[in-house]
């Protein structure tokens, strides 16, 4: 088992939607950040947080993107 130093800011990190929410360990080549309230976010906008739930991928279809001419 592991264990990560979680940030020692005083500002509330409870979900990774808040703004205060901070990169503490990065793994790009693994696809992967840890985010100091202990979440997982992986590149594919998926979630792992603290408490086990998973958050579902949740990206854009591609008829939505925009396209540079």
């Amino acid at each position: 088992m592991w264990r990560c130093a979680m940030c020692s800011h005083q500002s509330s990190c409870a979900s990774s939607d808040n703004t205060a929410v901070h990169i503490v360990a990065a793994h790009p080549e693994q696809g992967w950040n840890l985010l100091c309230n202990g979440a997982i976010v992986f590149d594919d906008t998926g979630e792992l947080l603290p408490d086990g739930r998973v958050v579902a991928p949740h990206r854009v279809p591609a008829d939505q993107l925009a396209v540079a001419a």
